[in-house]
């Protein structure tokens, strides 16, 4: 039997359950560490992260946060850690994916793409040709990453954001929902816009409460 623990029972865990259940697992329980939820997408949650270590199961870390994912991944063996492909997702032969990974629904993946550990490869996304992305990058919802690029670690590629081809990203970076990068960003920090430009956390912050630009912080991804 084909059994799961997944790390955190918020919306990101039920997607992964979803996931883990069409890969074939039979047995799926959760961990987390709110005493409060008791169940995630109809499955256990069965302890916290101190009783990840009292278990056989496979796992699999489904934490947004790039910076929580990490520490959690790092604080287990890596050989339980598993990663997890939606079978409506489309990968090309020779693309590599660390292990801890996931790909969801609709994604494409084309030849001659890396893919470090704990990544998350978000619904209908895609990465074309020889990029290399490294470890804990979000590539979210409905972003394109064209040819040849490179994502540096803990890199989060917002909503519907475009990355041009030959780019390169330093790691620790935030690219806003619907931002376009047309040149390398070689500064860690926030960049939205079109084309993409950093802006400081204040700025991030007036952007969010001015009564002209009323994005929330969910929209903006940052």
């Amino acid at each position: 039997m084909k059994k799961l623990t997944i790390v955190g029972a918020g919306g990101y865990g039920k997607v992964v359950a979803d996931i883990a259940i069409k890969n074939g697992y039979e047995y799926i329980t959760f961990v987390d560490d709110n005493p409060l939820i008791k169940d995630c997408y109809g499955f256990p949650v069965v302890g916290t992260l101190k009783d990840l270590k009292n278990n056989d199961t496979d796992i699999v870390v489904a934490i947004g946060n790039a910076t929580f994912r990490e520490k959690i991944m790092k604080s287990v063996t890596k050989d339980r850690l598993v990663s997890l492909a939606h079978p409506n997702s489309v990968i090309a032969e020779d693309v590599t994916i660390g292990p801890g990974t996931i790909i969801m629904a609709g994604a494409v993946i084309n030849p001659g793409v890396k893919i470090g550990c704990g990544c998350i490869v978000n619904t209908s996304s895609s990465i074309d040709h020889d990029c290399l992305i490294e470890d804990f990058v979000h590539v979210a919802v409905g972003a394109h990453i064209a040819g040849t690029c490179f994502i540096g670690k803990k890199t989060w590629i917002g909503a519907g954001a475009i990355l041009s081809n030959n780019t390169s990203i330093i790691s620790d970076v935030t690219i806003g929902a619907g931002t376009v990068v047309i040149k390398d960003i070689k500064e860690p920090g926030i960049y939205v816009g079109v084309p993409a430009e950093r802006i400081e956390k204040e700025d991030c912050a007036n952007m969010k409460n001015s009564d002209i630009n009323k994005k929330s912080e969910r929209e903006l991804n940052i």
